[in-house]
């Protein structure tokens, strides 16, 4: 999947609920219809974005994505800021 963002947040490593903390700051400084990519390797992530985009009022989870890098599981989240 090939998805368009304007910023990329990197927080490999971070475990709950560090990946949603930095990405609520990240959101908050992107224009409306702007695109965040977050890559984190905690999977709990994918079930933490999926709750915070039923619930959050400024932002829409266009996409997730699992990949490999370097060995490693990653989840990608892309995150469109609406408000």
């Amino acid at each position: 999947m090939s998805v368009t963002f304007d910023e990329l947040l990197d927080v490999k490593g971070a475990k709950c609920p560090m990946p949603l903390v930095k990405s609520r700051k990240a959101v908050n400084n992107l224009g409306v219809g702007q695109v965040l990519k977050v890559v984190a390797t905690d999977r709990g992530s994918v079930a933490d974005f999926q709750g915070w985009a039923k619930t959050a009022k400024n932002i829409e989870l266009v996409a997730q994505e699992e990949g490999a890098d370097n060995g490693d599981t990653v989840y990608v989240h892309y995150l469109r800021r609406t408000k």
